[in-house]
């Protein structure tokens, strides 16, 4: 189970990587970051199924306990949540790439994306550890990480939507649509949080 507990701190940190590389993407116009992001996603689907197999096998060749169980259904749940921010990650170098070699992010919301970014990489980073280790106290600290998100992004929406935004339609759209990529991101490291307290607690956070 440590070896397992070890694929899943890698595979969140593959998320990480692909996030952090869709957001040079989009702040730089950098097509080989966006190619990246996108190619990540093959390699994270491959270690999630190999995990899937792993972690069946354990169930079918040992007698689990309680904690086996726990650990085997919450792990399958961190692989999706991981498998959705690489997906989530794909979206924005997408984006960056639709609209290459034109600028996605105006020059207005540009340090709200950079700040995004930050949070984004800081809280899938504290995930990392968090699987590592299996650490409830660090898993606790993770479900309060996401609200310097949600702040940025409530930011994001007030300026597209404001009566001084001059950048037009499809740029309030895309903009839109990268700030709820990035704030999913951050939701799905809180959920990373609540599987680690439920696996090593045995009891739900609320």
């Amino acid at each position: 189970m440590e070896r397992l507990s070890g694929e899943l701190a890698q595979m969140c940190a593959a998320s990480e990587t692909a996030m952090s590389d869709a957001t040079e993407a989009l702040l730089d116009v950098s097509l080989a970051a966006a190619e990246r992001a996108i190619g990540s996603t093959d390699e994270l689907d491959r270690a999630a199924a190999e995990w899937e197999r792993s972690a069946f096998s354990l169930l079918a060749l040992q007698s689990p306990v309680a904690y086996d169980l726990r650990f085997v259904v919450g792990g399958l749940r961190v692989v999706a949540d991981v498998q959705r921010m690489g997906g989530l990650a794909v979206h924005v170098a997408k984006i960056t790439r639709l609209r290459h070699p034109d600028h996605v992010v105006p020059e207005v919301v540009r340090d709200l994306f950079t700040r995004m970014g930050e949070v984004a990489d800081r809280q899938a980073a504290e995930s990392v550890e968090t699987l590592r280790q299996l650490d409830p106290e660090r898993a606790e600290a993770l479900l309060h990480g996401d609200e310097a998100m949600d702040e940025l992004h409530a930011e994001l929406l007030a300026t597209a939507q404001s009566e001084e935004w001059r950048y037009g339609v499809q740029a309030a759209v895309d903009l839109t649509l990268l700030g709820r990529f990035y704030e999913r991101f951050c939701d799905h490291t809180v959920e990373i949080g609540r599987r680690v307290i439920w696996i090593e607690t045995g009891v739900a956070p609320s």
